[in-house]
């Protein structure tokens, strides 16, 4: 598409939009063929033609309360070709229900068939407008569940950074916007422009998944005293040896009735969750402290070192020492 520059993208102000995630974009496409140029004194060709559109131009109150003045009205966008929508930075909810106009416009331009990007919880806006039923879509890991109870036709796929349906794009949300921006950028522009912007905004690709920073949601709200004592001993105890024979026996009933409750209350079985809590722990010590992977598992109920090294691969994507390398807190 490169003999086309410069392209029109259309970035959606709304009200409690993430300040930094439409500032971002803004920068990081109307920089595209400007700041690799400066650098190397060579001519600057803008490839990208950025507006920022909110319903009747009107001033966008972000969520941090900077407000920014958008350069046109969204209904007067007859075609554009990317559309980006940032993420939601106030209450989902809040936003969703003062949408309903909006979300008319990104009908209306989707239908045009332009490409149509959302960064995090931005994915929410365009599965309210039915933009992604059916579709292979993916968010930020912490709205995960809340997106899959309100738009359970979208195929949510939380693991991945980025996902692509057609011409409809979504970035996990944070740094993964970068990503998605770059793979954009190589869309229209090519790999080298992509490549030259990476390098301009020091931006390294991700890889792996998303799991590898997700908090496993161990207090899911449910209203059962026996599977919350048993939850409370679990997290008391995850170092020493731990049957679910045993924990059944404490609150009085059958291994298989505690497995059917902890299905209920929390989707996942009691072995799952003492996996979970040990698997947590050890993302926390391996934050925080220069510990060993052999000692690391003893301290988190372990003592087959390789048991505990696949388990903590099938949760996070890493293995402990990777997850080590990339997350522990360190002052150089």
């Amino acid at each position: 598409m490169s003999d086309r520059a410069p392209f029109k993208v259309v970035i959606v102000g709304f009200d409690g939009v993430l300040g930094s995630a439409l500032t971002g974009a803004l920068d990081l496409f109307s920089f595209t063929g400007v700041s690799w140029q400066r650098f190397l004194d060579q001519d600057i060709q803008p490839k990208f033609n950025v507006q920022i559109a909110s319903l009747q131009k009107a001033d966008i109150r972000c969520s941090n309360r900077l407000i920014i003045q958008a350069h046109c009205d969204i209904k007067d966008i007859e075609h554009c070709d990317l559309l980006l929508i940032p993420t939601i930075g106030d209450s989902i909810d809040k936003v969703l229900a003062h949408s309903t106009e909006l979300l008319t416009e990104l009908q209306r331009l989707a239908n045009t068939g332009t490409d149509i990007a959302s960064n995090c919880s931005g994915a929410f806006l365009l599965a309210k407008a039915g933009l992604l039923e059916g579709r292979a879509a993916t968010t930020h890991w912490g709205y995960a569940n809340k997106f899959k109870q309100d738009f359970p036709n979208v195929n949510l796929q939380q693991q991945h950074f980025v996902t692509q349906s057609d011409n409809i794009f979504c970035a996990a949300g944070g740094s993964a916007f970068y990503d998605l921006a770059l793979l954009l950028i190589e869309r229209y522009c090519g790999r080298e422009i992509s490549a030259q912007v990476a390098k301009t905004q020091v931006i390294d690709k991700k890889t792996g998944h998303q799991d590898s920073y997700t908090n496993v949601t161990l207090h899911t709200p449910h209203s059962d005293p026996v599977v919350s004592q048993v939850q409370e001993y679990i997290e008391q105890n995850f170092a020493e040896p731990l049957q679910v024979s045993d924990l059944a026996k404490r609150v009085n009933i059958t291994p298989r009735t505690l497995n059917r409750r902890f299905q209920s209350c929390l989707s996942m079985r009691p072995i799952e969750y003492i996996q979970a809590v040990r698997i947590e722990q050890a993302k926390r010590l391996l934050e925080s402290a220069d510990v060993s992977i052999k000692s690391l598992a003893y301290q988190v109920g372990y003592h087959d070192l390789s048991s505990f090294s696949r388990l903590f691969k099938r949760a996070t994507h890493l293995t402990p020492k990777a997850y080590q390398n990339k997350f522990a807190r360190t002052v150089s």
